[in-house]
């Protein structure tokens, strides 16, 4: 029996954040279809910001608390063809949290008709100073266990 290498998608309960936005000419290839590397500045955009809106800006994270983190592993699921100017919603979820390392679920939805599009899964890694992966600090890990609990920021708890 294969086993099943499909990226969860993290489910149907509300996500942490999402964005819409409209493919453009740079994200397609000559004839006008998404170019499958387009996925990954999307996702790293929706997790950078989701990480500044709770005032965990990576900029900052190794000056002020010692550790900052990296990407270590992705993966994506093409479902469907999407094409130029097709309006696209991508929703961020939580998924696995380990002693070092930590995956965002990304969904990947086409306004017009709901369908979802791609998933994918960024597995991320804390670093030392030194480069090395170390535990999940705890400023971080309590973020992490707040947000498997449900909690969701709203804009108005944004950091100024």
């Amino acid at each position: 029996m294969a086993s099943d290498t499909r990226v969860a998608d993290g489910g149907d309960g509300p996500p942490l954040h999402s964005t819409t936005f409209r493919l453009s000419y740079a994200d397609t290839d000559p004839a006008g279809i998404l170019y499958y590397g387009a996925w990954f500045p999307w996702m790293e955009r929706m997790q950078s910001e989701w990480f500044w809106l709770n005032d965990l800006r990576q900029d900052h994270l190794k000056e002020r608390y010692g550790f900052w983190t990296v990407t270590a592993h992705t993966a994506c699921d093409y479902l469907q063809a999407v094409g130029l100017f097709d309006e696209i919603r991508i929703e961020l979820r939580l998924g696995a949290v380990g002693r070092r390392s930590f995956e965002m679920l990304h969904r990947m939805v086409r306004t017009s008709d709901g369908e979802v599009v791609a998933r994918a899964r960024i597995r991320i890694v804390a670093v030392s100073p030194e480069q090395t992966s170390v535990g999940i600090p705890d400023l971080l890990r309590q973020h992490l266990d707040a947000w498997a609990q449900g909690a969701r920021l709203t804009p108005t708890e944004a950091p100024a």
